[in-house]
C-alpha cells in the first residue's frame, strides 16, 4: 500500500550535509545549556551539577535520537520538518522548566511535570516518525520498536515517579532512569539493525553541536564579566576564557574531528553505525558535558577575578573537571572512532582533576590559567609528536591505510 504524500518522508544520500533547518532546530539546545549551566551555578554545590548534568543527559538523549532520524531522511521536507519542529518546541518547553524543576513544593514538583510531559512528547514523536522512515526495511523497524520503544516506556515511568517524589529521590530516579534508557539502547543495538547512510552529515552535525556547547562558553565569560566593572583583572581574565575556549575548540576539530569523518565514512555500511553510536552518541555526550561544566567554572572565575579572591573548591572543580572531561573524552573518541591515541590529552585529563584542591586556593586569575595552560601544552605536544610521526612516514602510512 502507498504511503499517504503528507506521510512520505525523502530518504538521504550518501552525500548528504546538515540542512538549515536542523541548525535552526539546534537553536533550541543553546537556550537549553544556558538553562543548565544556570542550575548549577544558582545551585553552586554538588547536588546541582548532578540536577544540571542529569537533565543535560536527557536533552542530549532526544537530540541524538533527532540526529539519527535526520540521516534517514531530509529534516527539511515533508513529516519531518513537522515532527521536528513539534520536537523544537517541546524541548523549549523543557528548557523553560529546568530553573524549577527540583525546586520544593508544588512549584518544583508542576515544573517537574512539565518537563516530563515534554520530554515525552519529543521521545513519541521521534518514535512515530522513524517507524515511518523505516519504510519497507522490517528490520529497521523492529530495531526501532525493540531498542527505542523498550527502553522509553520504563524510563517515562521512573521519570513521571521522580517528579512527584520530588527531593533527592527525584535526583536519584531521574539519574536512574536516563541510565536505564542509554543501558538498553545500546545493549540492543550491538548487533541490530541501524542504518547511517551518510557519515558526512553525521560527523558534521555532531561537530556543529560542540560548536553550540563552546558557545555557552563563551556565552559564560560574558554573563561573568557583565556584572563587574571593568578593570585590568578582568580583561586578563577574559582574553585567558577566550583563549581556553580556543584550545578546546582546537582539540576537537582541529585533532580530531575530520580523521574521524574520514574513518567513519570509509567504514563498509554494516560496521558504520555501531562505529557511530560508540565513538558519538556515547563518547560525544562527556564532550558537551565537559563543555558546559567547564564554562560553570568560567562564571565562576568571572566574578571573583576583579575581587581578587580565591576560585574556591566549587568553582576549581566545574573549571578542572570540564576541562579534564573534554580532554579524556575527545581521547575516548579520537581512539573509538579515528583509530588513533592521543595520550598527552589523556594524561593531563586525568591529572588535571585532583589539582582542584590546590587550585581552589589559588587567585581566581591565576586559578584559571592553570588547567588552560595545561589544555595547550597538551595539544602542543601532541601536534609536536604528530609532525615527528609523519616525517617519519608513519603518519602517511596511516593515511594511506585509512
Amino acid at each position: 500500500m502507498a504511503v499517504p504524500r503528507p506521510l512520505r518522508l525523502t530518504s538521504t544520500l550518501h552525500d548528504h550535509r546538515v540542512t538549515t533547518f536542523e541548525l535552526f532546530f539546534d537553536l533550541v539546545y543553546v537556550f537549553a545549556f544556558t538553562q543548565v549551566s544556570g542550575l548549577m551555578v544558582h545551585a553552586h554545590d554538588a547536588a546541582g551539577v548532578a540536577q544540571g548534568l542529569v537533565v543535560l543527559g536527557l536533552l542530549w538523549w532526544t537530540w541524538a535520537a533527532y540526529s539519527w532520524l535526520a540521516n534517514e531522511a531530509r529534516a527539511d521536507r515533508g513529516l519531518l520538518l513537522a515532527a521536528m519542529a513539534l520536537a523544537m518546541a517541546a524541548v523549549f518547553v523543557v528548557a523553560l522548566e529546568i530553573p524549577d524543576a527540583f525546586g520544593d513544593g508544588e512549584t518544583g514538583r508542576t515544573a517537574a511535570i512539565v518537563l516530563v510531559a515534554a520530554y515525552g512528547v519529543v521521545r513519541l514523536v521521534h518514535i512515530a516518525v522513524y517507524l515511518l522512515a523505516a519504510g519497507a526495511d522490517r528490520a529497521l523497524r523492529r530495531q526501532v520498536l525493540i531498542s527505542l520503544g523498550a527502553a522509553l516506556l520504563p524510563s517515562l515511568a521512573l521519570l513521571a515517579v521522580g517528579a512527584l517524589l520530588g527531593g533527592v529521590i527525584q535526583l536519584l530516579v531521574w539519574a536512574a532512569a536516563w541510565l536505564l534508557d542509554v543501558l538498553v539502547v545500546f545493549l540492543t543495538s550491538l548487533r541490530g539493525s541501524w542504518r547511517l547512510p551518510a557519515a558526512g552529515h553525521w560527523a558534521e552535525r555532531h561537530g556543529l553541536v560542540v560548536i553550540l556547547a563552546l558557545g555557552e562558553s563563551v556565552v559564560a565569560i560574558g554573563v561573568g564579566a557583565a556584572e563587574e566593572e571593568v578593570s585590568l583583572p578582568l580583561l586578563a581574565g577574559a582574553l585567558l576564557a577566550i583563549g581556553g575556549s580556543i584550545a578546546l575548540w582546537w582539540a576537537y576539530f582541529r585533532s580530531v574531528a575530520a580523521r574521524a569523518e574520514h574513518r567513519l565514512a570509509a567504514l563498509p555500511p554494516a560496521e558504520r553505525p555501531l562505529r557511530a553510536s560508540e565513538g558519538y552518541t556515547y563518547a560525544h555526550f562527556p564532550i558537551v558535558a565537559g563543555i558546559v561544566l567547564a564554562a560553570v567554572g568560567v562564571e565562576e572565575a568571572m566574578h571573583r577575578i576583579p575581587l581578587g579572591e580565591p576560585l574556591g573548591l566549587f568553582g576549581a572543580l566545574a573549571l578542572t573537571g570540564g576541562t579534564s572531561l573534554v580532554l579524556a573524552a575527545t581521547a575516548l573518541f579520537s581512539a573509538v572512532v579515528a583509530r588513533r591515541a592521543l595520550v598527552p590529552r589523556l594524561v593531563v585529563g586525568l591529572a588535571l582533576l585532583p589539582t582542584a584542591v590546590g587550585i581552589a586556593a589559588l587567585p581566581a586569575l591565576a586559578a584559571f590559567a592553570i588547567p588552560v595552560a595545561a589544555t595547550v601544552a597538551a595539544l602542543a605536544l601532541e601536534s609536536t609528536l604528530d609532525r615527528r610521526a609523519q616525517s617519519s612516514g608513519i603518519g602517511l602510512e596511516e593515511d594511506s591505510a585509512s
